[in-house]
């Protein structure tokens, strides 16, 4: 559970940064070594999307719980899927790591799996359909794979590196999943989340900039969701204040396939946001968006 931007620590291996301008290079996008095929990667990435989604509708939610504090809910659903999850990931690959929003981990720079098994866990206590599970692959800050599930809408995005963006339907057909093909702000729609339960620096004043630029927000409470909304054409963009790879690395990287631009707090492109809020959004709106986000009206 993190809904919203969270209050995390940044990277759990300790925080490296990406090279100068945010980008890694197009060699560190596809390793050699230490990872299995990228088409198994993703087959097994789906399917502990669809064990996610079996969990949350079969299994009670049972009593609910607080971790950090009383906004900081956690119920049984989040704790077995991730352990499913898990189990299901090192089973098909053993010398992989998993870092968890529930359960923790560290990755060492390896092969690594960042799950956010339910990311709006405070609606899904309060009984609100709008959650999201999210899987995402990396070698160091080199996102692979990439998958989120809407359990509620019975969709599943999904990405690999440089092979494009696909929404799979309840049918379980793919289709190509394209950013909005927008050019202003003006009459569009952009999401952003609080900071667990709190607005993170700076949100209140961009919600008054794209107010002003007759720009509508949402506030829906999963950051994943507001993220992949995004790629998946609905949102000209979306703010968060802060990335966690648990539940931003999946939907970043689906937004990035999808023709997105991911900006970080400096502006500059990036797969693996630093500190501050980061932007994703049309090519054409970035900028601007950013310059709100940023306060740089």
């Amino acid at each position: 559970m993190r809904d919203g931007g969270g209050s995390g620590d940044g990277p759990p291996d300790g925080g490296t940064r990406s090279p100068p301008g945010g980008l890694m290079p197009p060699g560190g996008l596809m390793p050699t070594s230490g990872l299995a095929p990228m088409d198994r990667a993703l087959a097994v990435a789906l399917e502990a999307a669809d064990i996610a989604v079996e969990i949350l509708h079969s299994t009670p939610r049972g009593e609910v719980r607080t971790k950090a504090h009383a906004a900081d809910p956690v119920t049984d659903i989040d704790l077995a899927t991730e352990r499913a999850v898990r189990q299901h990931l090192l089973a098909a690959f053993p010398d992989h790591v998993v870092v968890g929003e529930e359960l923790g981990g560290t990755s060492h720079g390896g092969p690594t799996w960042y799950c956010d098994p339910v990311d709006g866990t405070t609606n899904l206590a309060a009984g609100l359909p709008w959650t999201s599970f999210s899987l995402g692959l990396a070698v160091g800050q080199a996102s692979l794979v990439g998958v989120v599930a809407d359990p509620w809408r019975h969709e599943v995005f999904h990405a690999s590196a440089r092979q494009g963006a696909f929404r799979r339907s309840t049918e379980g057909h793919d289709e190509p999943a394209r950013v909005a093909g927008v050019d202003r702000l003006a009459g569009t729609v952009v999401l952003t989340e609080w900071a667990a339960h709190t607005p993170w620096p700076g949100m209140l004043a961009m919600l008054d900039g794209l107010a002003g630029e007759m720009c509508t927000t949402r506030i829906m409470g999963s950051g994943t969701l507001a993220v992949t909304s995004v790629g998946a054409g609905r949102a000209a963009g979306a703010v968060v204040g802060e990335f966690h790879p648990e539940d931003h690395l999946a939907g970043l990287l689906i937004c990035r396939e999808a023709g997105a631009v991911v900006l970080d707090a400096h502006g500059e492109e990036t797969v693996w946001p630093g500190a501050g809020p980061f932007v994703v959004a049309a090519p054409a709106v970035a900028g601007r968006l950013h310059e709100l986000a940023s306060g740089a009206v």
